[in-house]
């Protein structure tokens, strides 16, 4: 697998104390990654954080779609329709 780019971010030594089960999964995924401990803990937490920010604006848009009034909607459910029907099918058809 290829590296992941390099980042021009500022880091900070961290010094924790895990099991022995995490250091040798973190170990062994860093071996197949050919990349350090710290980039596969940075790459997993990494991972979590954008899995809730998801989440939040996933909670933030049914919260919206759910206030909106039923004819408002209506409405926008047939411009979705609408706009689906424009994008061409498996076959090439609309």
């Amino acid at each position: 697998m290829a590296r992941p780019p390099v980042r021009n971010i500022r880091k900070e030594k961290k010094s924790d104390t895990l099991s022995r089960e995490l250091i040798r999964f973190l170990a062994s995924l860093s071996k197949r990654r050919h990349v350090s401990v710290s980039s596969v803990l940075d790459e997993m937490t990494q991972n979590v954080r954008r899995a809730q920010e998801r989440h939040t604006l996933d909670q933030a848009v049914q919260a919206y779609y759910s206030r909106l009034p039923d004819h408002e909607a209506q409405e926008l459910e047939e411009w979705g329709n609408f706009a689906m029907s424009q994008f061409p099918t498996e076959d090439g058809s609309r």
